[in-house]
């Protein structure tokens, strides 16, 4: 029988993002530097989210990119078949703070295909991970900088993040069974 938790409400995520925004003015200095790439298909509207935060925080407008890392994953003859989404990035990111945004973490294998897709468009300064929720179970040597929720699962828990741009609301569940 599967059994599903929220985890986060429209509400939390909401404060979630503002706690995010907070964090990456504070942890990055000079915000002109600043850019963030949203990882399809989630990560692109949080991307957004976390530049309108900022905004309202800062006055300072970030620049958001969109980058598809389908043809960079090792593992895509496990994963569902998909149609590749078009990477926008109308700006170079040799030099920059590039925070890479995602939904879930889990083992860390799209931010791999991420991490060799960004290089494709420049030399950053630094590359910085952003996720929504962390739930643990790494197979690569990669940690997040930024995290809404750390959320221990055991590996057939599945966790669902909901965005209101992508699917008419906003949540978070864990899926048992």
């Amino acid at each position: 029988m599967t059994q599903v938790i929220e985890i986060l409400s429209a509400e939390e995520i909401r404060r979630t993002i503002t706690r995010l925004a907070s964090q990456i003015v504070e942890k990055s200095g000079d915000l002109s530097q600043v850019v963030l790439l949203g990882i399809y298909t989630r990560g692109v509207p949080l991307a957004s989210m976390l530049a309108n935060q900022i905004e309202i925080l800062e006055r300072v407008k970030v620049p958001i990119g969109a980058i598809d890392i389908t043809f960079y994953r090792d593992d895509l003859d496990r994963i569902k078949t998909r149609t590749p989404e078009k990477t926008k990035i109308s700006f170079d990111l040799t030099g920059k703070i590039v925070i890479l945004v995602d939904d879930v973490i889990y083992k860390g294998r799209t931010i791999r295909a991420a991490l060799n897709a960004v290089t494709e468009y420049g030399r950053p300064q630094a590359i910085r991970l952003l996720v929504l929720v962390d739930r643990g179970h790494r197979e690569l040597p990669i940690h997040p900088d930024f995290i809404g929720k750390k959320l221990p699962t055991a590996s057939e828990e599945r966790v669902k993040v909901y965005l209101q741009q992508v699917d008419g609301r906003d949540a978070v569940e864990l899926i048992k069974g």
